[in-house]
């Protein structure tokens, strides 16, 4: 055999011949990527349930955004006038900033107080099943019903707890009348709601850690600040990462819990973006100008919650 022959037959390594394998034939492949198209079938159901559910509907919304509807059949093209109108209004401002300001809260108090919940919580035994109970408790209350039972709780003259700061604390507490005692209703309520859903991420991240991991920092003699520091938090960027994106959501699109307990008041002191669009949209009926707002709206929340993502992902590299 010559030399060409034997390049092309296969390569000399260390005293052994590898052949060349064969190339698949194009009809093979072809073959191989129609039944893979098949898959598209099973995403399918999906596509459409988007469709009805979310696609459908904003662009409903992007249609009425535009106009100016006086009837079914009378209404005016007015472009982007009412995304004008929402950005200069001086209280579509002022609930922005009210929102931001109880999201921002929301993630200061609820994180810290999960994790700390989590890093509380028995890790095995008979104990841990009774603490996920009790702790998942709120979680599984509907939203309507956790406004009307702190509604009742926080008032001064038949709540328990307005009742207690009212007669033992000494503390003259009424949300119905005073704009911080409301805010501090609702921020109260909506912490203990939802610090359970972060202690539930937190504990289910602090149980995925090696024990290996506890059992070299015990041998080091490492205290429990420095293991949670080092081992624990380090492992729950991830987890945290999903509890901020998801308290930020929520809380910043906070609607029928501060609408049952306050209804927005006193005054304009609860009054939240969700509430302002709602009041606009089902209470007064102006369509054009909700329309506008809701995309505004809509486009905040995706912003920030890139935002969020980003620098949150970045600073965990």
């Amino acid at each position: 055999m010559t030399t060409d022959q034997t390049t092309v037959a296969g390569s000399q390594v260390s005293g052994e011949v590898v052949t060349a394998a064969p190339a698949e034939p194009q009809e093979t492949r072809t073959e191989l990527k129609r039944k893979d198209n098949r898959a598209w079938w099973l995403v399918l159901p999906v596509v459409v349930s988007v469709a009805f559910t979310a696609i459908i509907p904003l662009m409903t919304v992007v249609n009425f955004s535009v106009q100016d509807v006086f009837s079914p059949s009378d209404r005016v093209f007015v472009g982007l006038d009412w995304f004008y109108e929402a950005v200069r209004r001086p209280e579509n401002r002022e609930a922005f900033v009210r929102t931001l300001l109880f999201s921002a809260q929301v993630l200061l108090v609820e994180i810290p107080l999960g994790v700390a919940i989590a890093v509380a919580m028995p890790r095995r035994g008979f104990w841990v099943s009774v603490a996920l109970v009790l702790v998942a408790l709120p979680l599984l209350i509907p939203w309507n019903v956790v406004g009307t039972i702190w509604q009742i709780f926080a008032r001064g003259d038949i709540g328990l707890g307005g009742w207690t700061i009212n007669n033992v604390l000494g503390i003259g507490f009424n949300y119905t009348l005073d704009s911080t005692d409301a805010w501090i209703t609702i921020l109260v309520m909506d912490v203990w709601h939802w610090t359970p859903l972060v202690a539930l991420l937190a504990y289910a991240g602090l149980r995925s850690i090696p024990e290996p991991y506890f059992q070299a920092a015990q041998i080091d003699g490492a205290s429990g600040w420095a293991t949670f520091r080092h081992i624990q938090l380090p492992r729950l960027r991830g987890v945290l990462t999903i509890a901020v994106l998801l308290r930020f959501m929520d809380s910043f699109m906070i609607y029928t819990e501060p609408f049952v307990v306050t209804g927005g008041g006193p005054g304009n002191a609860t009054s939240f973006l969700s509430i302002l669009l709602s009041k606009m949209a089902v209470g007064q009926f102006d369509v054009g100008p909700a329309g506008a707002f809701s995309l505004i709206y809509f486009l905040i929340v995706q912003v920030l919650c890139y935002v969020f993502f980003t620098v949150l992902t970045r600073s965990g590299r």
